[in-house]
């Protein structure tokens, strides 16, 4: 058996070296040059991450590889060139024309990819829908972003029920019957060019947030975005021409779009697309056998990891992987820790938001890292913390985490709802995130929970992630979730809810110490008044815990089965 210890960790130069001094001089301009975009000319982002390629010579270059636990297929750039085309010609023979939207219900795949690339090239609106989602969710957004088109599997198509919705005037089916299959679109269209060009500042994605804090909202981007996928791609991610990058995010996830798809074509990576099953030792055969260079994934699946133990990972040399990247919630430093010791590498966490439609602020390769920090703002983007006048904080002070509007892949719109668009920038010039961080004196930020999420106690203001943290580092507790309960004498106290490890037993003795366990290592106004037990936490898709739920439960406020465990 492999040790962790003997493990090398790959020697390659880091994309970006002195942090510092780009931050202070980095201007997007010069990533226009690097993909060949001209001021004021039209461009397009799916031209961009494939045509580019085989116009300057790469075109047998690998840019997908699938694998599917049991099987495994490549495509070239020259491959995706000649699909997305034929597949872009297709949608126009159908009748799908510039800024009309089209609905992608599609599972991780390669057809997933070229249906993305040409419904983009053909000038159409791509709305990415999560493949988990079930039959009202589906009803919901179709309704709400009246696609002329749908693509979807044989085995999803029973969700959509579109006989009320005329609008819809063609169904494709990737892998059975339908209004259109998706094979005879690719192969009755020509493989000539097929790019339709768009202005920077048009729309080319609606994607629907998972709602962790209420309502799904369609998040409108534009062709802009490209930049910012771009060169996070090469400075955060570190990603290299070839290398085998593997993000397994679900396709309805943005994350699955901006580092899925954009990051990696556009620098000219391979992304490994996964079918198969979620297990440990599967998991881990995938990152061997497909020589994973860069893996970017969620908390919740390393904590799915975990569970597995760290004898199953050291089964495994992880000889091509270099780093792994986590997104989607924030990352508890036990997480961490634990990939240090299975993997011999650390978790370098990221945050952005659907709103944002790139990283922003990341833990960098070439800086020190500090477990727990959501790291330092990304050349180009200018964060702060602002308190509830828009003011900012000076270091070590808690307020909400705040963006000077203009980054490159901010959204542009909140489909159909543009009140609710103004509302984030209601205090120029700050894109408000509804985040509460702090940031040290190093400049590193550190999140500390929703502003929604905010406890205020006896007079003190208190953050639930610090708590959360603190609290899984217990050996009984698996997850958390820390509320505020409403209080006569205090104002609110502090309530946690938790999932225990098996095969630990929920008793007295356990309360008193986990609340000893808290109170000597954070302190005695942080630790829980009440603790509850129960079997899961309600989070989104993409992991996000729902504070708000648990709230709401605690409360007696009605939930709905949407907002429900999932």
């Amino acid at each position: 058996m492999n040790t962790g210890s003997s493990r090398k960790l790959p020697q390659v130069p880091f994309n970006l070296t002195d942090y510092g001094r780009v931050y202070d001089t980095f201007t997007w301009a010069e990533t226009e040059k690097e993909l060949d975009w001209v001021r004021g000319e039209p461009v397009n982002i799916a031209y961009t991450c494939v045509d580019r390629h085989v116009r300057a010579g790469k075109g047998e270059q690998t840019a997908l590889l699938w694998d599917d636990g049991s099987s495994r297929k490549s495509y070239t750039f020259n491959d995706l060139n000649d699909l997305t085309n034929r597949f872009a010609n297709g949608l126009k023979k159908l009748g799908v024309r510039r800024g009309e939207r089209v609905v992608l219900f599609l599972p991780s795949s390669p057809e997933f990819q070229i249906s993305l690339l040409g419904v983009v090239k053909a000038g159409a609106i791509a709305v990415p829908l999560h493949s988990k989602i079930m039959d009202d969710a589906v009803q919901e957004f179709l309704l709400d972003s009246e696609p002329v088109a749908v693509i979807t599997t044989a085995t999803l198509r029973p969700r959509i029920n579109h006989s009320n919705m005329a609008f819809i005037r063609r169904l494709i089916v990737v892998d059975g019957d339908g209004d259109d299959d998706w094979q005879t679109v690719i192969n009755n269209s020509s493989a000539g060019p097929a790019t339709e060009w768009m202005q920077r500042e048009d729309p080319m994605l609606l994607l629907y947030t998972s709602g962790s804090t209420g309502a799904s909202k369609g998040v409108v981007h534009v062709h802009e975005g490209a930049l910012q996928c771009y060169q996070t791609g090469r400075w955060v991610l570190d990603m290299k021409e070839k290398d085998v990058f593997w993000c397994n995010a679900d396709p309805g996830w943005i994350t699955a779009i901006s580092y899925g798809v954009w990051a990696p074509l556009l620098n000219g990576a391979t992304t490994l697309i996964y079918s198969g099953p979620f297990n440990a030792e599967q998991w881990y055969d995938v990152l061997n056998r497909n020589s994973v260079a860069v893996w970017y994934t969620t908390p919740t699946f390393l904590r799915a990891l975990m569970a597995g133990g760290r004898a199953v990972a050291r089964k495994h040399t992880f000889n091509a992987l270099r780093y792994i990247f986590s997104v989607g919630e924030p990352l508890n430093p036990i997480v961490s820790r634990w990939s240090q010791n299975a993997f011999n590498r650390p978790v370098h966490d990221s945050w952005w938001m659907t709103e944002t439609g790139a990283q922003m602020i990341a833990n960098f390769p070439c800086l020190p890292l500090k477990p727990g920090s959501m790291g330092k703002p990304v050349p180009g983007v200018y964060a702060t913390v602002v308190d509830e006048k828009g003011g900012e904080l000076p270091p070590l002070e808690m307020g909400q985490l705040a963006i000077r509007a203009g980054w490159p892949a901010m959204m542009r719109d909140i489909w159909k709802d543009r009140d609710k668009y103004n509302s984030y920038f209601r205090q120029p010039p700050w894109y408000l995130t509804g985040d509460l961080a702090y940031r040290d004196r190093d400049g590193y930020f550190w999140f500390q929970g929703r502003a929604d999420d905010m406890i205020k106690t006896g007079g003190e203001r208190v953050g639930p992630f610090v708590i959360e943290s603190k609290l899984v580092e217990h050996p009984a507790v698996a997850e958390a979730g820390v509320i505020g309960k409403p209080d006569s004498m205090r104002g609110e106290i502090i309530k946690a809810f938790l999932v225990l490890e098996r095969p630990y037993v929920w008793s007295e003795e356990l309360c008193l110490e986990i609340r000893h366990f808290i109170k000597t290592r954070l302190a005695h106004h942080l630790v829980p008044d009440e603790i509850e037990v129960c079997s899961q936490l309600p989070r989104t898709r993409s992991g996000k815990l729902m504070r708000w739920v648990l709230k709401s439960r605690e409360l007696g406020l009605p939930v709905s089965d949407s907002d429900k465990w999932d």
